[in-house]
């Protein structure tokens, strides 16, 4: 778990250094330098847990680097740069890394990836679950179908079928209270709201969704075992892609059943 920056910033600081790649005495000795403003050896190991016979090591890393400069004197001061030029290099070296991650991912993934499944694969919590939603919705092409509490309509969702819907897609929508039909009319006008299938309330039901009527999507609210009846719920889910996958084709004759009975939400 992340140290909250507003409560030890020291140590948030040098954790998040570590995660960028920077030895321990490194990111100790930068944020000593950084609270010192300058300081020798003896200053930084002074303030910080690196011995001082280390820190010439951490500041030839952090100097390679770029973010420490170092005065020829005797003894040499060290100069740190300041945390909004260190922002930007670090968030340019992100950039750069996810560039070239997506990229590599690319040239890995077949060039197509195939749509037809047997089997139904599964996913374990809410995150998770929203990223295939999100996914899915992503490369919908003609129709969404989308049941689910609100809880689990997320600002993401949202934009997501918001764009897909600028793409012409249509989208039906369900299971959700009134507030939040509102929201999705002025977010999505051409949004097709209905009725449930059942009051979600009564059931650990968390989404279903067809897209394409091609690949479905089921999950369900549930707690672990030792969990607490306080704690909110976990989600799990199965989904499916093919016209012939046995999950789609279940799910595609409920939700067409549904649609073409389904009455307007009061």
């Amino acid at each position: 778990m992340s140290i909250d920056p507003t409560d030890d910033p020291h140590a948030a600081a040098i954790e998040q250094l570590e995660q960028f790649g920077l030895s321990a005495y490194a990111a100790r000795t930068f944020v000593a330098l950084l609270t010192l403003g300058t300081g020798t050896a003896k200053d930084v190991s002074g303030v910080s847990d690196v011995p001082r016979t280390r820190v010439y090591d951490a500041v030839e890393e952090l100097h390679d680097l770029g973010l420490v400069d170092v005065q020829q004197s005797s003894p040499k001061e060290f100069w740190a740069i300041s945390p909004e030029t260190t922002s930007r290099k670090f968030e340019k070296e992100l950039d750069h890394r996810l560039s070239t991650l997506t990229t590599a991912l690319d040239e890995l993934e077949p060039a197509r990836r195939s749509e037809e499944q047997t089997g139904v694969w599964t996913v374990d919590g809410q995150g998770t679950v929203t990223d295939r939603v999100i996914e899915f919705i992503d490369g919908a092409e003609d129709e969404i179908v989308y049941m689910t509490v609100e809880d689990l309509l997320t600002d993401a969702i949202v934009d997501a079928l918001r764009d897909a819907a600028a793409r012409d897609v249509t989208i039906s929508l369900g299971g959700v209270s009134t507030p939040v039909q509102d929201e999705i009319q002025t977010e999505i006008p051409d949004a097709e709201l209905f009725e449930s299938l059942w009051v979600w309330s009564d059931t650990p039901a968390g989404r279903l969704m067809l897209v394409d009527g091609t690949q479905t999507l089921v999950s369900a609210l549930v707690n672990g075992s030792d969990a607490a009846p306080t704690e909110p719920p976990s989600e799990t889910a199965i989904w499916g892609s093919g016209e012939t996958n046995s999950l789609v084709v279940v799910l595609k004759a409920i939700f067409t059943w549904r649609l073409e009975h389904a009455d307007p939400p009061q």
